[in-house]
């Protein structure tokens, strides 16, 4: 039984800006599973639509349980096929993607358009497929895909928010790991700041009882 995805985003930038920034998500602090991307056949139809297909490589760990039962290169890595049709007179860009060399099959389809509220925002409408083969533990892989696509997704969007960002002039929000590195510093900054202080507190209160000593 395949599972199915059906989702729903929306980026507060234009289709022009999204189109362009699709070219350049990667890399990104989101895509750090991302390890190669490669153009292998682009061509303009006579209706001026740009066709492209893409090869990516990217990190793609299985549940630990899963990992005894293949080679390393097919449990820790996927090649990924990516295939677009952008039609700029109408705005959409169509995306077809599937991996070629894993236990799990997933398979997506996104479409790129103006959303209906806002001219100014492009709306992604995403579908997925994941399937699996594998007897007797067909179930779980799938299940396991599934969640890990849908956690890809969130990343995804915040990769793309974040290049956005960096093409519009604007600062990209901080990732998690950037603010908790700066949460870390600056606790550490106030732990040594109370430390000082606490230190002169401390000779203060010697000096004064040396002080209070002498007199009597």
């Amino acid at each position: 039984m395949v599972k199915y995805f059906l989702g729903q985003s929306v980026l507060r930038s234009s289709w022009d800006q999204v189109f362009a920034a699709f070219w350049q998500r990667y890399p990104n602090p989101y895509s750090k599973h991302v390890l190669t991307e490669d153009i292998v056949h682009r061509e303009v139809t006579p209706d001026q639509k740009l066709l492209s297909r893409r090869l990516l490589t990217k990190t793609n760990r299985m549940p630990r349980w899963a990992e005894r039962l293949f080679p390393a290169n097919v449990a820790h890595s996927v090649y990924i096929l990516e295939d677009s049709i952008v039609d700029p007179q109408n705005q959409t860009m169509t995306t077809f993607t599937w991996n070629i060399n894993h236990a799990e099959v997933v398979e997506e389809r996104c479409v790129y358009c103006v959303n209906s509220d806002n001219s100014g925002w492009t709306e992604i409408r995403r579908e997925a497929w994941v399937s699996s083969s594998l007897f007797g533990v067909s179930r779980a892989v799938q299940e396991f895909g599934l969640a890990r696509f849908k956690s890809n997704v969130t990343k995804t969007m915040k990769g793309f928010e974040y290049i956005l960002a960096k093409l519009q002039g604007e600062a990209p929000s901080k990732t998690l790991v950037e603010t908790a590195k700066e949460a870390k510093e600056k606790a550490k900054e106030t732990a040594l700041a109370a430390t000082e202080k606490a230190k002169d507190l401390a000779n203060k209160a010697a000096t004064k009882q040396q002080q209070q000593q002498q007199l009597l």
